[in-house]
């Protein structure tokens, strides 16, 4: 199937620092026009050639973002560039970022299915196959953590270590990839998979993908983030 073989691609040459912040601007309009977000809910940041992440800053409408109002962080969370101050949950990113250097780009999204599964603390299941290529199998719900916190930065980075998505309990959803348009679509595919999920089971019980099936397609999403089954 096309989408093993796209998972399983050869790394791309590394983006510049400008091409990096581009791709995160695009990114971050991107989820308010595809209904992720709403207002200035919501964050994004990307990982720099140099290692410092570039972060969407905090309270800015994204239709009004530029490209200077970005804010570049150190993982520690020092700014090292920028005139605005970073979004208030840098740390959610920054956390995943540092702890996983095959991780290339983050979101944090408002997306509506989503949001049902994180108030009702329930995950979402591999119910596609495609789901096990690109996200890992079932996206999990965190234990609550208060927002902007340490806490829900070392939660969610717990979360995603063999996954490319984690719904936040009580708030929304994580997700991680190599780049800003990685992310874009494994947002697309859970908040998609949610509704589809949340829709399914007024006709009767979910079935899922045999769990040997399932195993086997999130071997590949593992190949295509690490370089090995």
């Amino acid at each position: 199937m096309t989408e093993t073989t796209e998972s399983a691609a050869p790394l791309a040459a590394a983006a510049t620092v400008a091409e990096t912040k581009e791709a995160l601007l695009w990114v971050a309009q991107e989820m308010l026009r595809s209904g992720l977000v709403e207002g200035t809910a919501g964050n994004c940041a990307a990982r720099m050639p140099d290692g410092n992440v570039v972060l969407t800053p905090s309270s800015l409408d994204y239709l009004e973002m530029s490209l200077d109002d970005l804010v570049v962080c150190d993982l520690d969370g020092n700014v090292v560039e920028g005139h605005r101050g970073p979004t208030s949950e840098k740390q959610l990113h920054l956390a995943v970022l540092a702890a996983y250097p095959e991780i290339g780009a983050t979101m944090h999204c408002h997306a509506k299915h989503v949001q049902m599964f994180a108030v009702t603390h329930q995950p979402i299941p591999a119910v596609v196959e495609e789901f096990d290529v690109y996200v890992g199998g079932d996206v999990e719900c965190s234990d609550y953590k208060e927002t902007g916190s340490a806490e829900l930065a070392e939660e969610v980075a717990r979360r995603v270590a063999d996954r490319a998505a984690v719904v936040m309990a009580n708030h929304g959803l994580f997700a991680c990839g190599k780049t800003c348009k990685d992310t874009m679509h494994i947002a697309s595919l859970v908040e998609r998979t949610a509704e589809v999920v949340w829709g399914a089971r007024a006709l009767g019980p979910i079935v899922e993908v045999p769990a040997e099936v399932g195993a086997k397609y999130a071997s590949y999403y593992r190949y295509g983030r690490t370089g090995k089954f």
